[in-house]
């Protein structure tokens, strides 16, 4: 008995060293948030809000790392060649792993075969600006303006392919109106000429226009989404006029395709618990983000259904990055 016991822990001792060392709990490293986007912007404070949160539950540091660049694609790329272990993620966004896509399909790598989505973070909508000492009271009074003269009213866009830009192609598209798009570098410099008078409105994120809201210089008239914001209660949706209107920029998490679903579930499971807190719900709701969270598969499904919405969109439109 004694000899045939001696026997058999050999041989579970050989069959562990040929199986190679037990796989380590997930993580027994630090984890690295890629934002392919630069530092200051909607997706980066997302990104350091929950890898804060995410270094506390799960013991390792969460470093944010900004690789920016076109359009966010430069830093996605970059994650979908790395490892699948889920030690490498990307907050990407409508642009990175949506629209961009549509408007270029030479990128180096495809938004749904490349990655593995594990949770989507939030969505932020775009709201409807005039100047306060502008003659458009309500968003009924932008539409009239442009159907009067067609061509003559003016929007600031913020890029081609943007959710504010997207906002403006699908109202024109939904109202039937001519409005021109004067495009700029990004919400900064529209801004300022919206500021200046030189553009009659914009399309422009919430975050982003907030702070102008609160001081009295911009006038709110509707929001892109597709029901009122808790931080702009009394501003009307879009939809309210034009029933399906619904424009948002979205943000999520994504890893390199393949990596094990064990761990995509343990890091969706985590970062629901993260979306739940009260005071990460004051913070990024009080900019105007609204949360989202899901599991694994509703996110791997709307993803799908948002990257085919705007494929097919931009195709019919003719939309161009020139």
């Amino acid at each position: 008995m004694r000899i045939r016991l001696l026997v058999a822990a050999a041989a579970a001792a050989l069959f562990a060293l040929a199986a190679g060392p037990a796989a380590a709990a997930f993580p027994d490293k630090s984890i690295r948030i890629v934002v392919p986007y630069p530092p200051g912007g909607t997706t980066d404070v997302l990104a350091r809000s929950i890898g804060a949160k995410l270094t506390e539950r799960l013991g390792q540091s969460v470093v944010i790392e900004n690789k920016a660049g076109a359009g966010g694609t430069l830093g996605s790329a970059m994650v979908a060649s790395m490892p699948a272990d889920g030690y490498t993620m990307v907050l990407g966004t409508i642009g990175s792993h949506g629209v961009n896509y549509a408007l270029n399909n030479k990128l180096a790598y495809h938004p749904l075969r490349d990655f593995q989505p594990i949770i989507p973070i939030a969505t932020v909508p775009n709201v409807l600006v005039v100047r306060t000492d502008a003659p458009y009271k309500s968003f009924a009074d932008i539409i009239a303006a442009a159907k009067a003269a067609p061509g003559k009213v003016t929007h600031g866009s913020t890029g081609i392919g943007a959710s504010p830009h997207l906002s403006l192609e699908v109202l024109k598209m939904m109202a039937n109106v001519d409005i021109t798009d004067v495009r700029y570098k990004g919400s900064s410099p529209a801004m300022i000429d919206l500021l200046g008078g030189q553009v009659n409105f914009c399309f422009d994120g919430v975050a982003t226009s907030m702070p102008h809201i609160k001081a009295g210089k911009l006038r709110p008239l509707a929001v892109s989404s597709k029901t009122r914001l808790k931080a702009l209660p009394d501003v009307p949706a879009i939809a309210e006029t034009y029933p399906g209107f619904d424009v948002v920029a979205w943000y999520g998490l994504w890893a390199p395709a393949g990596t094990p679903m064990d761990v995509v579930k343990r890091l969706n499971t985590e970062i629901n618990v993260i979306l739940k807190m009260p005071d990460i719900q004051e913070r990024l709701e009080s900019a105007g983000a609204e949360l989202m969270g899901g599991s694994v598969e509703a996110f791997t499904a709307y993803h799908k259904q948002e990257f085919d919405r705007w494929v097919d969109f931009i195709k019919k439109t003719g939309i161009r990055t020139d």
